[in-house]
């Protein structure tokens, strides 16, 4: 596709900003979304999304099977196949806009992804407010381990901070790849940082992308406190990463003694950012294999405006 700019043309499209994993604005994922992105090309999609500096933006398109949107998602250096937080608030905000209609019952969309299908539940909860709730496109993939000292060095702990008892520092899958990791304690939580040595590092043992999911287990509220590190994609660090969540949940239930059942987990994630999350993961378990993984949470507008390219 040609790009208009070339040609001396300035086109309007219209976007909103909104909060994701949040009921309160100013916490949460911040995500930018254009609802109506036909004759965009991908170098504008990709400035666009440098233009806002979030850790994605997502343009919607018409479909191009069948289903309801076809979704793109770009963060500031390129496209993604798929990522959690985009979904939700794309869902929320053509809810919002009245796409669905006035959600008087609970409704189900289908976007379609580089990844491939993503169902988005969405129903309106209480006083207005809009829930919704994402299938993971893919099944769980298992990738490589490394070391407890790699992954310490890459975020400026101790391989002492690293917990190994449930499993091994791993590469998880369930339509974007994440290295994940365990910590002993909230402490360790808390004092990580990336460290850029330390990633090329973990780029040197074979882990193409390193973004690197840490976690505590808890009983304050939550059940998991993450924290998820994405420089060399980016993002130094992420507040609310629904995709990295279905990856752990995923991972946790394969190895769950359990062969079959259901399990959740209230996830708090960005609270060291001073924008606190709220992230509801399930997952299902049949013959020893987890057949599915969801993972859901509020939104709030923040602005909306039209950009020129």
């Amino acid at each position: 596709m040609s790009d208009p700019a070339e040609k001396g043309v300035v086109m309007r499209y219209r976007y909103f900003t909104c909060d994701v994993f949040t009921d309160t604005r100013f916490g949460g994922n911040q995500l930018a979304v254009l609802p109506e992105a036909q004759g965009l090309s991908d170098r504008q999609m990709q400035q666009i999304a440098r233009e806002f500096n979030f850790s994605e933006t997502t343009f919607v398109l018409p479909p191009e099977s069948g289903h309801d949107r076809r979704v793109r998602i770009f963060t500031p250096p390129r496209e993604v196949p798929f990522a959690g937080h985009p979904n939700i608030g794309t869902a929320f905000v053509l809810a919002a806009m009245g796409v669905f209609g006035a959600l008087e019952t609970p409704t189900s969309v289908t976007f379609e992804e580089e990844a491939g299908l993503v169902p988005v539940a969405i129903e309106k909860r209480e006083g207005g407010r809009i829930w919704c709730e994402l299938t993971a496109p893919q099944g769980l993939t298992l990738g490589r381990t490394v070391s407890a000292q790699a992954v310490a060095g890459a975020v400026s702990l101790s391989a002492d901070d690293i917990l190994t008892t449930a499993h091994a520092p791993q590469m998880a899958s369930v339509g974007l790849p994440f290295l994940i990791a365990e910590l002993r304690d909230r402490g360790a939580l808390e004092r990580a940082r990336p460290d850029a040595s330390g990633l090329e590092g973990l780029i040197a043992e074979g882990i193409e992308q390193p973004d690197v999911h840490l976690y505590v287990r808890t009983t304050d509220g939550f059940d998991i406190r993450a924290r998820m590190f994405a420089p060399l994609d980016g993002v130094l660090e992420d507040p609310a990463t629904g995709s990295a969540n279905c990856a752990l949940v995923g991972l946790l239930s394969h190895l769950d003694e359990a062969a079959s059942g259901t399990f959740s987990w209230r996830i708090a994630q960005g609270v060291e950012m001073d924008r606190p999350s709220l992230l509801e993961a399930r997952t299902e378990k049949r013959g020893g294999e987890v057949v599915n993984v969801w993972i859901g949470g509020e939104s709030v507008l923040v602005s909306e405006g039209h950009i020129e390219v």
